[in-house]
């Protein structure tokens, strides 16, 4: 009895510890008075600044006061003596606190930045009402006088965290079952637009909603270079990765300016750095169909396109019968733990070739694609579409809702955004920055989306043909290898 006591009062330290830990992450309550925090702050510590500067500069006349300058007026009253110099050191020391106040401003960004979110978020609870209130007579020194004025006392206000962490707002609030529970749980609209970020996730903890915002956007873009595919998924910026072997195949919508092209060039040259197998498929014969000229598996034909589609499906289908036959097949384990190469089919102007086929054709393709994203992550084989704009003509039978991972760059309509993501409760906007957009990595969380910087002048089809004519160097040397060994 006396260990089965123990042993509980160890959980429940260890249990007390855990909440400890938690609270601590929350961060910063949001309370009442932050309403004003700017002020406060700004005032409280200019002062404190202007008081120090002050003194040091009088340090030695404060040391050195000869107390029978100061005189006592008749009224009780205390007369200093103000010299000239300090009237200088109280102007020295205001252009001080000026200059302090812009360093801290220009080198203490995410600082002032975190002053002002918390300010915006009291504000957000009071203006819209969600805080529980009494009104109490003000209090006089007096007790026997009338009081004429009322005073406002906040009963009840809101449990609401606010942190910042790497780039990340951490907002969590608590739920209470009370009358304001709708409110809090539905705050990333505005969130997003008061605090100017993109929700991250949304996730309900005990108890507490915490929204994850990503501050700064522009600054987790990344370069060409930092591009990265490995271990299944591939990094498009800082905090964005298409996970393709969880989430497989991808969707890319976008108007003329936008960024699409370059975005999809971007893909394929890092996807040539690792093992994958690229099929490029272009029906306007555009700009991935000069791909031909450095790498293989490039076409812009109607027949070649369809001839290729079908090629890509038998290939899946041959790979998942021979998967099963393999020593160390395993199930439930995909292509990469049997150290297969993935294969990628990237399928530019998608719409406008469906266009050009005659319905008999349009449904054979629709199937083979249908297939392909259905059956495709398990044997490798990822499908990259890309249009100016989803129509659900061409992406219906639950084919669209396969693509887990959706890119929208550029300009687009109401309609477009809907049917590329659905029916959302998000507000989109424009910015004039080529490459930038909207992403959905899976998580049904649309975010801010800025396409990996390519420097001005870059040549694509040069560092294609270097990374496909390497790729062929190694494979002859290894076949070369492979017959000197037999």
């Amino acid at each position: 009895m006396r260990l089965v006591m123990t042993i509980d009062r160890f959980f429940n330290i260890q249990k007390g510890r855990v909440n400890t830990l938690q609270f601590n992450k929350r961060g910063k309550r949001i309370r009442a008075s932050d309403k004003s925090l700017i002020f406060h702050f700004s005032a409280f510590s200019l002062l404190l600044l202007f008081f120090a500067m002050s003194v040091l500069l009088n340090l030695k006349r404060i040391l050195s006061i000869d107390w029978k300058s100061v005189s006592f007026l008749q009224d009780g009253s205390v007369h200093f003596t103000v010299t000239p110099y300090t009237i200088i050191t109280f102007i020295v020391s205001a252009l001080v606190c000026m200059i302090a106040n812009l360093l801290y401003r220009r080198f203490q960004h995410d600082r002032v930045k975190q002053l002002f979110h918390r300010q915006k978020l009291a504000r957000m609870i009071l203006e819209n009402g969600w805080y529980e209130s009494e009104t109490t007579q003000d209090s006089r020194f007096f007790k026997d006088l009338p009081s004429s004025s009322n005073k406002e006392k906040i009963t009840y206000f809101p449990k609401l965290y606010y942190r910042m962490d790497h780039g990340l707002l951490h907002i969590q609030t608590e739920i209470t079952l009370g009358k304001y529970q709708d409110q809090l749980l539905h705050l990333e609209k505005k969130l997003e637009t008061g605090l100017y970020c993109e929700l991250v996730s949304k996730e309900l903890h005990d108890s507490y909603v915490e929204y994850v915002l990503l501050y700064d956007t522009i600054a987790n873009r990344i370069t060409i270079n930092e591009v990265q595919a490995k271990n299944g998924k591939l990094r498009l910026m800082k905090n964005v990765w298409w996970e393709y072997d969880k989430l497989p195949h991808m969707l890319i919508a976008g108007g003329t300016g936008g960024g699409k092209t370059y975005f999809i060039l971007t893909i394929i040259e890092v996807l040539l750095r690792c093992d994958s197998v690229l099929y490029v498929l272009d029906p306007k014969n555009a700009d991935l169909a000069d791909l031909a000229a450095v790498m293989p598996e490039v076409y812009y034909k109607k027949e070649d396109i369809t001839a290729c589609i079908d090629c890509f499906y038998d290939d899946m289908m041959e790979r998942s019968e021979s998967m099963k036959l393999m020593e160390n097949y395993k199930t439930g384990e995909n292509y990469a733990y049997l150290g297969l190469p993935p294969h990628f089919l990237i399928f530019d102007e998608y719409v406008a070739f469906m266009e050009m086929l005659t319905t008999k054709e349009n449904a054979a393709v629709l199937n083979k694609l249908k297939q392909i994203v259905m059956l495709g992550r398990q044997a490798g084989y990822f499908l990259i579409l890309a249009c100016q704009r989803p129509d659900a003509k061409y992406l219906g039978d639950g084919i669209r809702d396969q693509f887990n991972f959706r890119v929208a760059l550029g300009r687009m309509s109401e309609l477009g955004y809907s049917m590329m993501f659905g029916e959302v409760n998000k507000d989109f906007f424009l910015k004039q920055i080529k490459g930038r957009g909207y992403v959905d990595t899976g998580t049904s969380v649309i975010s801010e989306f800025y396409t990996p910087l390519v420097p001005k002048g870059y040549d694509f089809l040069k560092e294609i043909g270097k990374l496909t004519q390497n790729r062929q160097d190694g494979q002859a040397a290894c076949e070369a290898k492979a017959a000197c060994t037999d």
